[in-house]
């Protein structure tokens, strides 16, 4: 199976953090599925951590070289980013929508925490 990675799964999955549902840890360390990580997501992260949503004791770029090292990069592409033109507004975050829009193009699942996803035609796992 190809996923998705939210931000936040892939951060907490760094940080081996509580709140990554058993369910995410499983589809994550499956060697058989292909997790795919946004550049938005380091992106979303960087600014999470500058305006101190998020703190991190490790230097911000190894964790994600580490972390970009053991899986694929979906890159944006124009297709990707058309698919925001038409999404509708459930969900505010611009990160999140650039999310959905990548999972939607590409026709695979997102593996994410927020329920505000559902209100898209994407599959979210948890």
């Amino acid at each position: 199976m190809t996923v998705l990675r939210d931000s936040h799964t892939v951060f907490w999955a760094m940080l081996d953090d509580a709140r990554l549902s058993t369910a995410a840890r499983v589809i994550i360390n499956d060697r058989d599925n292909r997790c795919l990580v946004s550049p938005v997501s380091h992106w979303e992260m960087a600014l999470k951590i500058s305006v101190n949503k998020y703190e991190i004791n490790d230097d911000f770029e190894a964790m994600w070289e580490e972390a970009l090292s053991r899986f694929d990069v979906l890159p944006i592409e124009p297709r990707h980013t058309g698919r925001l033109i038409a999404l509708p507004f459930h969900h505010k975050d611009p990160f999140d929508r650039m999310l959905v829009a990548q999972a939607l193009a590409e026709g695979i699942p997102l593996v994410s925490a927020d329920r505000q996803l559902d209100a898209y035609a994407v599959e979210r796992l948890w």
